[in-house]
């Protein structure tokens, strides 16, 4: 009997393969090294169907290293066990493995089916299989539903998908000749300067992307606004109240404005034209990452991480498919009829099905963009064996949804217009209906179903104006970014790939180069920018990292070559780093004055003490460990005042006040949970005033 070893990514995805290969539906569930791995027979064959978790080898020195030494050029693959601390588990995987292969005849790459998936399994078939690489196959499959998983493996690939590893190396390689130098560079600069440690890092993609926060910063304040006013009118027509649109959206100067106030107010205008138009709204394209991200944040406030984190669940459940793609299309093979069914055993979901089958052709509108690994992500049809949490079936819900309103009829929907004339000036009137919700009302709640309706109008109606005021605006800034725009403006540039975005923009969160939803450039990120500018333009040039990318994805394609791109990313690098080392000295003084200020104001709050107005502090006891408000004044004048501020998660002072006592804000951020925002004196006379 043949031996057949399959590499899974996850656990949860071996066991859904093992499941599906079963040929009695028997899955003996073993261990080894504390590794859980999965026995089935199929035909006259032993499957031995284990996982890795994520990446068991990493880029690392050749040989021995200081991790303080820069510049590094020799690099090689390594254990990660060996090159990271606390991976026990990795270590384990990596002999439970070893160990497994001993026994096999024969090998399959079952690992996610793109650039991280085929380099996690071919790392695994050369060194902890020894070898087993040249004789591999690959599985390629899209979900963990019994009927594709028997498919992918009844149809594997003749060999590995070289071109896919290849381009993960390289990706791999060079994003940490990047890192690990820059990153050292810049921390060792300024712990050689002022003899203290702070983390300091910036890479290939985290570089560009941290630019875009800084220039945005800046037009945000250096801009100047400029007064407008604009004409606010309530007019009556036929008894109703509604609000008239000037035909100038701003006026420059408040005299001018008075003028049109004022010879309009309490006026009777007339209709002079009405227009209607009827128009359609196509259904919206299948969900890629990027757009599945950008809703997730629009209606739940989910950030691009934590989306594509709960996405990865309900892919490991078998209840949606592969969700890093960059696909748009929804390709027939995946069996919409077959899926609509299952779906429909969901109460919350059969009038929608329904109203699907009455559509004579089943056909998606599907949007441009593709994927050669994989389709846009849709539900499978599998119901749920465990309850959903929250999140989760608010992704899974914003899912099948989109899935079935890209199947929708068009929404049809009628704008009117009325013309106004009153007393020489020109005042719009304007309402919507909609005619046909068609694919709106299988997208709710997350499509607007609200209507302007307007009464029946006609040319020579006449119409008062009971309120014709002018009112005062200020030009706006540029809007800074949130973590989901700044996500589509990476994904715009060319820059990062559609599984790595969401972690880069993390990463500044970690490093204290940004803070707020609203993404606020700390004065570090300014310092790390212009220092990049200074000594290596090109590490923080877009034009440079898009290129870099291109050349990545050609060798997704065969069409360039590995060496030829880390050669030519090194080349750039050497003479960069050289200059860094050459202004140790100079670069170490500029980032220790940045670090001293920015940790200093992340312990001050703006607000004065409200019992003697000195400087309030956040605190750590040295005694119990614990955090909280404190006054300075404690030392001078004997101030005890205090309030307590959460214990767990990342805590940072924003530039807001509370709208009811005035008292700074405070935001914590804890791994995998939205962001709080609070008031930390609200809170707790709240707390008081619930015990008494």
């Amino acid at each position: 009997m043949r031996t057949t070893l399959i590499i899974c990514e996850k656990p949860d995805a071996a066991l859904h393969v093992a499941e599906a290969l079963s040929e009695n539906g028997e899955v003996k569930k073993l261990m080894k090294h504390g590794i859980p791995y999965f026995e089935v027979n199929n035909k006259s064959e032993k499957l031995i169907v284990c996982s890795a978790i994520g990446h068991l080898y990493e880029v690392d020195v050749k040989g021995d290293g200081k991790r303080s030494e820069y510049p590094v050029w020799d690099f090689s693959w390594k254990p990660k066990h060996l090159v990271e601390r606390g991976q026990k588990r990795q270590e384990k995987c990596i002999k439970a493995i070893t160990e497994l292969a001993e026994e096999a005849d024969f090998f399959i790459n079952a690992c996610d089916y793109d650039i991280e998936g085929s380099l996690i399994g071919y790392m695994i078939l050369k060194y902890a299989c020894k070898g087993a690489e040249a004789k591999a196959r690959r599985m390629k499959f899209s979900t963990l539903t019994i009927k594709e998983l028997r498919e992918a493996y009844r149809n594997l690939m003749s060999t590995l998908d070289y071109p896919l590893i290849k381009a993960g190396m390289c990706r791999h390689e060079v994003d940490w000749l990047y890192g690990v130098n820059l990153s050292r560079a810049l921390t060792e600069s300024a712990r050689k300067y002022s003899g203290k440690y702070s983390t300091l890092s910036i890479g290939r993609v985290q570089g560009p992307t941290l630019k875009f926060i800084v220039e945005r910063e800046k037009e945000v304040q250096t801009f100047v606004p400029k007064p407008y006013w604009i004409i606010k009118s309530i007019v009556n027509l036929n008894g109703e109240k509604f609000e008239a649109e000037y035909k100038i959206s701003k006026i420059e100067e408040k005299k001018i404005a008075d003028e049109v106030a004022e010879s309009c107010f309490k006026k009777e205008g007339e209709i002079i034209n009405v227009q209607s138009k009827e128009y359609k709204l196509l259904p919206p394209t299948p969900f890629d990452l990027t757009q599945l991200q950008l809703e997730a944040y629009r209606y739940f406030k989910f950030t691009p991480k934590q989306t594509l984190d709960i996405a990865e669940r309900l892919y490991l459940n078998a209840l949606i498919s592969y969700p890093r793609t960059s696909s748009q299309k929804l390709p027939s093979t995946i069996g919409y009829q077959e899926i609509l069914n299952s779906l429909k055993e969901n109460s919350e979901y059969k009038n929608m099905v329904d109203e699907l089958y009455a559509i004579k052709e089943l056909k998606p509108n599907e949007g441009k963009k593709t994927d050669p690994a994989h389709p846009a992500i849709y539900p499978t049809g599998v119901q749920p064996k465990e309850e959903l949490s929250i999140r989760e079936k608010k992704i899974y819900d914003l899912i099948v949804k989109r899935f079935m309103a890209t199947f929708g009829a068009s929404c049809l929907k009628k704008s009117e217009k009325a013309t106004i004339k009153v007393s020489n000036h020109i005042f719009y009137l304007k309402g919507s209906r909609i005619l046909k919700p068609g694919w709106m009302k299988l997208y709710a709640p997350y499509s607007s179903l609200e209507e302007n309706l307007l009464p029946p109008i006609f040319i020579g109606q006449k119409v008062f104006f009971e309120e014709v005021k002018p009112e005062l605006k200020y030009t706006q800034p540029p809007s800074r970014f949130n973590p989901t725009s700044l996500l589509k403006l990476m994904e715009e540039q060319g820059i990062g790939t559609k599984a790595t975005r969401a972690e880069i923009i993390d990463i500044l969160y970690k490093r204290g180069y940004v803070k707020d939803e609203r993404i606020v450039a700390t004065p570090l990120s300014f310092k790390i920018i212009n220092l990049m500018l200074k000594y290596c333009p090109k590490v923080v040039s877009i034009e440079f990292t898009r290129e870099l990318e291109e050349m990545m994805r050609k060798i997704e394609f065969g069409e360039e070559e590995r060496e030829k791109v880390v050669l030519e990313a090194v080349n750039y690098l050497k003479p960069a780093i050289m200059e860094l080392k050459l202004k140790e000295n100079e670069i170490g003084e500029e980032l220790s004055k940045v670090i001293k200020q920015v940790k200093a104001l992340e312990f001050m709050i703006k607000t004065p003490c409200p019992s003697c107005g000195s400087q309030l502090l956040i605190i750590k006891s040295r005694k119990t460990g614990k955090r909280f408000i404190g006054c300075s004044g404690l030392w001078s004048n004997k101030c005890h005042f205090s309030l307590p501020l959460p214990q767990k998660g990342k805590l940072s002072l924003l530039d807001k006040t509370c709208s009811e006592c005035g008292f700074q804000m405070i935001q914590v951020k804890i791994s995998g949970r939205r962001p709080m925002i609070s008031c930390p004196k609200c809170f707790i006379n709240r707390l008081r005033n619930n015990k008494s």
